[in-house]
C-alpha cells in the first residue's frame, strides 16, 4: 500500500450538506444568549463603565482625594451668581461668602471679609481695592419678598439685587465637601476601594470557597460532616462582631480590617455551593470512571468536578460582589472601614450626613454610585444565570 492509492477526501467535501450552522461551545451559547437580554447587557457596560471611571478617571481631574482648597467649601455643583458690574460674584447662601467667578461659571478667588455689621445683618469684603458690601439685612427682604429676592450686593456704588443666573461649576463639577475637597475626585478614588474590595471576595471566594467545597463534597462522611460544622460555626458568627474583635486585636482602623474580614467570613456561601454541586457530579459516570482507573483526587476536583460546576460558580460569583461593595460602604458608613484621608463611598456618605440640610448634592453622588454599581451587578448577575443555567434556557 502507497499513500498515492488513496483518494483524500478535500476539508470542503467533509463538510456536510445538511449542516445549518457550526456548532456552539457551552461559552459560546451562553454568550449568545447572554446578549440577547437586554438588561444583563446594560448591566456589564455599567460595570465596564465604573470601572474605568474609578480607574482612569483620577488621571483627568487635577485633584487628589486628600486635596483641599482652603476657603472653598460646600460649593455646589450649580452656581448662583449675582451680576455685579463687568464682574460675576457668587453668593454662597449657607456661608455668607462671596466669590468671583466668570459667567460660564469658573471660580476666580474667594473674596477677604473686612467686616461683619450683625445688626444690619451687612458683611463688607474686599475685591480688587474695591469695597463690597453683601446686605442680607431684615428690611431689603422685607421690602424685596414680594420680588422672591433676599439679599443685594454693592459693588463700586452700585447695587445689584437678585440673581442674575445660574451655571455649572467649573471647578467642582459635582461640588465640594465640608473640608474643600472636590467630590467628583473623591467618588473615583471610592470606586478605586470598592472595585478593589469586589476583587478580593471575588479572589477569595474563587482560592478558599470552591476549593474547600470541592474537597468537603468530594470527600463526604467524617470528613465533609466537620468541614460543614466548621462553616456553621464561623456563619453564626455576624460580621460587624468580626470586625471589630479584629480591631480589637490588631488595633487597626482601615481598609485592613475590612479585607482581613472578608478574607475570613465571605467564602462560606460558595463553598456551600459547591459542596452541592459537587456531591451531585461526583456519582456521574465520568468520575466514577476517573476513580476507576486511579487518577488523583486532586485532578478530579480540578480536572473534571470544578469545570462542570463552572455556571454556579460564575453566577454566583457575579452575585456575591454587589454584595461585598454594599458590606464595605457599611462598615465605612458606620466608621469601620475606610479612614481618611482615603475615600470610600460608604465614608463619603458619612461625612454628608453632617451638611445633609444645606448641601444634599454630597451624599446623592456616592449613594447613587452605590445604587448604581448594585444594580449593575445584579442585572448582569442575573442574566449570566439565565444563560448559564440548562433548565432557564429559552433557545
Amino acid at each position: 500500500m502507497k499513500k498515492s492509492d488513496f483518494n483524500f477526501v478535500s476539508a470542503e467535501a467533509k463538510i456536510s450538506n445538511e449542516q445549518i450552522r457550526p456548532g456552539l461551545t457551552y461559552w459560546k451559547d451562553a454568550w449568545r444568549r447572554l446578549k440577547k437580554n437586554v438588561l444583563a447587557m446594560i448591566g456589564l457596560v455599567v460595570i465596564v463603565l465604573v470601572t474605568l471611571f474609578g480607574v482612569f478617571g483620577p488621571f483627568f481631574t487635577p485633584f487628589l482625594d486628600s486635596t483641599q482648597v482652603v476657603g472653598y467649601t460646600n460649593i455646589p455643583p450649580r452656581l448662583t451668581i449675582t451680576k455685579a458690574g463687568d464682574t460675576f460674584f457668587y453668593f454662597n447662601g449657607t456661608q455668607y461668602d462671596l466669590y468671583a467667578v466668570t459667567e460660564k461659571g469658573m471660580l476666580l478667588v474667594k473674596l477677604d471679609e473686612i467686616r461683619l455689621d450683625a445688626v444690619e445683618q451687612k458683611y463688607y469684603f474686599e475685591y480688587e481695592g474695591e469695597e463690597v458690601i453683601l446686605d442680607y439685612s431684615y428690611k431689603l427682604q422685607e421690602d424685596l419678598a414680594f420680588e422672591g429676592i433676599n439679599f443685594s450686593i454693592t459693588y463700586r456704588g452700585y447695587e445689584y439685587k437678585g440673581i442674575y443666573k445660574t451655571v455649572a461649576n467649573q471647578m467642582f463639577p459635582w461640588g465640594s465637601d465640608n473640608m474643600g475637597r472636590d467630590v467628583l475626585t473623591r467618588v473615583m478614588y471610592g470606586a478605586r476601594i470598592s472595585l478593589f474590595i469586589a476583587l478580593v471576595a471575588a479572589l477569595v471566594n474563587l482560592l478558599i470557597g470552591v476549593l474547600y467545597g470541592s474537597i468537603s463534597g468530594l470527600e463526604g462522611g467524617t470528613v465533609d460532616n466537620i468541614m460543614m460544622r466548621i462553616i456553621d460555626v464561623i456563619n453564626s458568627i455576624p460580621l460587624l462582631l468580626y470586625v471589630i474583635l479584629i480591631m480589637v486585636i490588631l488595633d487597626d482602623n482601615s481598609m485592613f480590617t475590612v479585607i482581613l474580614t472578608l478574607g475570613l467570613v465571605y467564602w462560606v456561601g460558595m463553598a456551600r455551593l459547591v459542596r452541592g454541586q459537587v456531591l451531585g457530579l461526583k456519582n456521574q459516570e465520568f468520575v466514577l470512571a476517573a476513580r476507576a482507573i486511579g487518577v488523583p483526587k486532586r485532578q478530579i476536583i480540578f480536572r473534571h468536578l470544578i469545570p462542570n460546576a463552572l455556571g454556579p460558580i460564575v453566577v454566583s460569583l457575579t452575585m456575591m460582589i454587589p454584595s461585598a461593595i454594599f458590606t464595605e460602604a457599611f462598615l465605612s458608613f458606620i466608621g469601620l472601614g475606610a479612614s481618611a484621608p482615603q475615600a470610600s463611598w460608604g465614608s463619603l456618605a458619612n461625612d454628608a450626613v453632617e451638611v445633609f440640610r444645606s448641601s444634599f448634592y454630597q451624599l446623592v453622588f456616592p449613594a447613587s454610585a452605590i445604587a448604581i454599581t448594585i444594580l449593575a451587578f445584579n442585572f448582569f448577575g442575573d442574566g449570566l444565570r439565565s444563560a448559564l443555567d440548562p433548565k432557564l434556557r429559552k433557545g
